[in-house]
């Protein structure tokens, strides 16, 4: 029998070694993993030491913490997921990070989100992964890299064959980053799944998208991409359609916050008829009006692929809204559709309640709700899409139901 280790005696005694103060934030979670390693060490466990708790004070990481944390981890083989998110850990935490990362054989899942890493801490962390070889998940979310930090991230990507899902969104990067990163990912096998939203850029010309559809015509292993606030208009949406037809494995395009019109929902459209892989297509905050709900709406009754449909907040009133709804009597396989933000006028209302009434559209597949106030139907706004929980989770813990998560429960990368 496998003996495992006592975190939490060790954090005290690396705390005494090395002369750092014990964090109380770490300590009860240390005590919590303890109890739960001979029970779940098969499998492996996750310690979550976010820095965002709302039931209870929270004393943040620091990265004398994270050195502490990282020397008692360093030959830990249970504990394969590490959540840091929210912390105050910085370019000299980075450096622990990294050494981590090249000493430790067992760790799949490192959350980073929302910490203060810059451009030298990235350079750090994405030079461990040169020489990683079990990390499979990595969240670098918010942290301000920059430009410069993309890049090293992009070479990384030159190298590192085991890397399945990379967040790299809100962090700032520019133009010669993104196109790095496309190319290379149009040679990387591994990669599955990646997040570049809300770069800066300041061109018009939309440059990084026609280097990323070349990347979809060549790569062949990417099923999930994400490219909110992109700035991305009807040019860029043809440019990736032209290079999805050539595709055959991505089944989640997020264009969410862009400036799609319903020229460019057209493009979409076409792609729809004939497309046999994409599950879920998120055009939430653009401006496809009632005529892109319709193109969609024609395009989905030859369509047999897409599970998924959020066009939330697109200006789209009761005519676009009617033609969604009869495209689901006819489609099958389209379960979840995401609506709210728009304008609703009886014959939406009416169109939508009939659809959840008569079991066609499951009320947590949904983000409405309809109610009648004197002979009218209305509908209410349900906590409900695609990603809701990508910058938080609840403070009761796990979600049980992918109610508010159904990217999850449609095209998962992987555990996490």
């Amino acid at each position: 029998m496998a003996v495992h280790p006592d975190l939490h005696q060790g954090y005290v005694r690396a705390c005494q070694n090395l002369g750092q103060p014990e964090n109380p934030s770490i300590a009860p979670l240390l005590r919590e993993a303890d109890k739960n390693a001979k029970t779940r060490c098969a499998k492996g466990i996750t310690l979550k030491i976010a820095g965002n708790n709302h039931l209870e004070p929270v004393q943040r990481l620091t990265d004398d913490d994270l050195q502490v944390l990282t020397s008692v981890l360093r030959n830990t083989e249970y504990v394969t997921g590490l959540d840091l998110r929210y912390n105050t850990v910085t370019d000299a935490g980075a450096k622990h990070v990294a050494t981590f990362l090249q000493e430790n054989s067992t760790l799949r899942y490192l959350n980073l989100m929302f910490n203060d890493i810059g451009p030298s801490g990235a350079e750090l962390i994405a030079r461990a992964l040169h020489r990683n070889e079990t990390l499979a998940y990595l969240r670098m979310t918010g942290n301000k890299i920059g430009n410069k930090g993309g890049m090293f991230f992009a070479s990384m990507l030159q190298i590192n064959s085991t890397l399945e899902k990379l967040d790299l969104g809100d962090c700032d990067m520019g133009t010669q980053c993104l196109i790095a990163t496309a190319t290379a990912l149009a040679h990387n096998n591994s990669v599955k799944a990646i997040n570049l939203n809300r770069p800066l850029l300041y061109s018009q010309e939309e440059e990084t998208t026609v280097h990323i559809a070349l990347m979809l015509k060549k790569n062949s292993s990417l099923v999930e991409l994400h490219l909110c606030k992109h700035q991305m208009t009807n040019f860029g949406v043809e440019r990736l359609c032209e290079a999805l037809y050539e595709n055959s494995t991505l089944r989640y395009l997020d264009l969410s916050c862009n400036k799609i019109t319903c020229d460019g929902a057209k493009f979409l459209a076409e792609l729809l008829k004939g497309n046999q892989t994409l599950e879920i297509l998120d055009l939430n905050a653009n401006r496809i009006e009632d005529d892109g709900a319709v193109y969609l709406s024609e395009a989905l009754a030859l369509n047999r692929t897409l599970q998924a449909l959020s066009v939330v907040s697109n200006n789209v009133s009761g005519k676009g809204l009617v033609a969604l709804a009869g495209a689901m009597r006819t489609n099958m396989e389209l379960s979840y559709v995401y609506i709210w933000g728009n304008t609703f006028d009886e014959a939406a209302c009416i169109a939508f309640s009939e659809l959840i009434e008569t079991g066609r559209l499951k009320p947590s597949r949904t983000d409405v709700e309809p109610y009648e106030v004197d002979g009218h139907i209305h509908l209410a706004e349900l906590s409900h899409g695609l990603k809701k929980h990508y910058y938080w989770t609840p403070s009761c813990g796990e979600v049980a139901s992918k109610e508010a998560n159904a990217s999850l429960a449609i095209a998962a990368v992987s555990e996490h």
